[in-house]
């Protein structure tokens, strides 16, 4: 469509032309950010197509968040420069933006998955699953010497190395030595982790191998996690499977419960091969 550029268009017009509400277009005109090209004498405003131009540039930064100073101070200093500089800022927010919401969009999927797990798991049953990648956890050190509150200090500076926002924006659990658990110390962590909701391969994560797993689950509080071990170590040895690495442990209900009689923790051990 090519409009005649020397037309002018009422504000009526003008905001249909760019699909936005008159309020707007008068709101830029009291503050100064888009004035009408004429105003009449029965106070009617009228804009030139050449303005098209400078209006989409404002309702492009206002789409990216830029605020109304920032635009006037664009507007008023325009060179190649400064919307390049300005661009470059906010696309680097974007793109910080859409790596959140990524994240978010994969822990939501997981505690989808967890209530898909909740409403179909038999409590007392033990399963043997594939798992058909390594996954890679930040770890954070722990023995019976270090108190809770350290515990999640410790954790909430690892989550800000990687970028969350928010505690919920990973999932969290403890790890288990299998030498500890074979010698009957069901307490005895080594490390509480951080599953990241992105892939990545950084130095120094710890590695959940691929591979088959033994996986049960408790319920109610941590201390019947020590029972429930004895009874994974007599299924074991009643179906000849040996254990090694580590068992990792997370709670996969504690968004829709009320007490600890009501937690949920799945529990998953590395099986070596026959």
């Amino acid at each position: 469509m090519i409009y005649d550029t020397n037309k002018l268009f009422t504000i009526g017009q003008f905001a249909k032309l760019h699909e936005i509400n008159k309020k707007t277009l008068m709101w830029y005109d009291e503050i100064g950010l888009l004035k009408p090209s004429v105003i009449r004498e029965n106070g009617y405003r009228y804009y030139s197509f050449q303005q098209s131009s400078r209006l989409e540039t404002i309702l492009m930064l206002r789409e990216l968040n830029v605020s109304i100073p920032e635009i006037q101070d664009f507007l008023e200093n325009r060179s190649a420069f400064t919307l390049e500089t300005l661009l470059t800022d906010k696309i680097n927010e974007l793109d910080q933006t859409i790596s959140h919401l990524k994240s978010l969009r994969a822990v939501m999927s997981t505690k989808k998955q967890n209530m898909t797990t909740i409403r179909n798991i038999d409590i007392s049953e033990f399963s043997v699953i594939e798992k058909p990648d390594a996954h890679y956890f930040v770890t954070v050190p722990t023995s019976h010497d270090t108190p809770f509150e350290k515990e999640i200090e410790m954790v909430v500076a690892e989550t800000k190395k990687y970028q969350l926002r928010r505690l919920h924006d990973a999932s969290y659990g403890s790890i288990l030595p299998v030498e500890s658990l074979y010698s009957g110390n069901f307490s005895d962590y080594s490390a509480l982790y951080i599953e990241l909701p992105f892939p990545t391969h950084r130095k120094g994560l710890h590695v959940q191998p691929k591979g088959k797993y033994l996986r049960a689950f408790c319920k109610g509080s941590w201390d019947n996690i020590a029972g429930r071990y004895k009874e994974i170590l007599a299924y074991a040895k009643e179906h000849d499977l040996k254990f090694y690495g580590s068992a990792y442990e997370k709670g996969i209900n504690e968004l829709v419960i009320d007490t600890p009689d009501d937690y949920i923790t799945q529990i998953e051990i590395p099986v070596k091969d026959q």
